[in-house]
Order: structure tokens, then C-alpha cells, then sequence
């Protein structure tokens, strides 16, 4: 006989309303809950509104694509308008121009974990001090999730409420209009065609026996 495990138990049922679980609603009073979440249309605000994931599979090996994100430098690979990668006087911490904005500045640290896997680029514009834009990247073995050689690779971005405001107008270069969060509703189709940047890469490297990480960035 099977045990049950003492899961919830600390928690009164009536506190957690919005958990659906097979012991308090059944498959079949569950089944039109979750018809009506499937649709062939979803608000934008849904979609994207907190969170900005991309994710693709890539033809390389997982520990390549994981070296290549973790150097800083790849980004001035595979990003739309990140360019011009120079390391500040503090070590680790890279100024570039996005160019996005006009004379701006962007400043990125890269916090990367090599058992995991995950590459997280924390990133501000026109400032170096508070990285606030934080990108979250994981790259997963495809032996593991797809049954066949190659990677997967996750990104999220999380809005900030920095997004809706510059925090840091004094930084800002004179006479920018734009800011950062102004371009959010674009993340995701942004984000798409960079991952899809990164996959054509990677792709091209591996498949014509280049190391992933070029010699420049050694």
C-alpha cells in the first residue's frame, strides 16, 4: 500500500482557493477549466505582460553554447544593437552602446554557473552602479528533453518597474527621447529574432567544425 505524503497538510484548504489539485477538483470538473485557458488568441498583456520567454532548440553541443553565452563578448554577436564591448575598471563589468538610444550606454555583468548551465547578463542603461535589467538564460542538454544531440536553450526576461520609468534621468545623454522600457511591448518579437541570431550562429560554428567561442573572443 502506498503512503500518502503529508503534502499541504501545514495549510488550510479553504486559504489556497486558486490551487487546482486531482483530490479537491477531479478531471472531469477540471477538464472545462482548462479548455477555457487553451486559446486560439491571447491578450498581449497576458502574454508578456510580467515575463518575456523565448526559448529554441540549437544544433551544438550544450557545454559550447553554455561557454560562448558566458563570455560577455558573445553578445556582441548575436544582439540586435549591442556593439563595441570594452571592459570598465571594474573587473567583470563591460560598458558597450546599445543602439537602440542614441548615444546610449549600456553596462553589463554576466553571472554565469557552469553545473547549471544558466547565463544571466545584468545589464542598465547609461549607468554601471544598479544593474537592474537582469536577462535569464539556461541551456539544457537535448539528449536529456529531446532524445538527440544539441541544446535547448531558455530565456526570460522579467519587467522591472524600471521599465515604465528611467530611474537615473540625470545619466541619460541630452536630448534622448527614448527610453528602454519604451521598446517592452517588442521584447518578444526583439528577443525572437536574436535567439534566432544565436541558433544560426551556433549552428553554422558546429556544423562546419568552428570552435562556438571565435579566436577573437580568447
Amino acid at each position: 500500500m502506498t503512503t500518502a505524503l503529508p503534502a499541504l497538510s501545514d495549510i488550510p484548504e479553504e486559504v489556497l482557493p486558486g490551487v487546482l489539485r486531482i483530490e479537491t477538483s477531479d478531471r472531469e470538473a477540471s477538464t472545462p477549466i482548462i479548455m477555457d485557458m487553451l486559446r486560439s488568441v491571447y491578450p498581449h498583456d497576458q502574454m508578456f505582460g510580467q515575463f518575456c520567454p523565448v526559448q529554441d532548440y540549437i544544433a551544438a553541443p550544450p557545454r559550447e553554447v553554455y561557454e560562448y553565452l558566458s563570455d560577455t563578448r558573445s553578445l556582441e554577436e548575436w544582439t540586435y544593437s549591442l556593439r563595441g564591448f570594452v571592459e570598465t575598471d571594474e573587473p567583470g563589468l563591460w560598458e558597450s552602446a546599445d543602439r537602440l538610444g542614441p548615444n546610449t550606454k549600456i553596462y553589463t555583468r554576466t553571472v554565469a554557473n557552469p553545473d547549471a548551465m544558466t547565463v544571466d547578463y545584468h545589464c542598465a542603461w547609461d549607468q554601471g552602479k544598479h544593474l537592474w535589467m537582469v536577462y535569464l538564460m539556461r541551456v539544457v542538454d537535448a539528449q536529456v528533453v529531446f532524445d538527440k544531440p544539441g541544446s535547448v536553450v531558455l530565456w526570460t526576461n522579467c519587467r522591472h518597474p524600471f521599465y515604465d520609468e528611467n530611474p537615473y534621468p540625470e545619466a541619460a545623454p541630452p536630448g534622448r527621447k527614448v527610453w528602454v522600457g519604451d521598446f517592452w511591448e517588442m521584447f518578444s518579437a526583439g528577443h525572437r529574432i536574436e535567439l534566432d541570431n544565436l541558433k544560426a550562429i551556433c549552428e553554422y560554428r558546429a556544423a562546419h567544425g568552428l570552435p562556438l567561442t571565435p579566436d577573437w573572443m580568447k
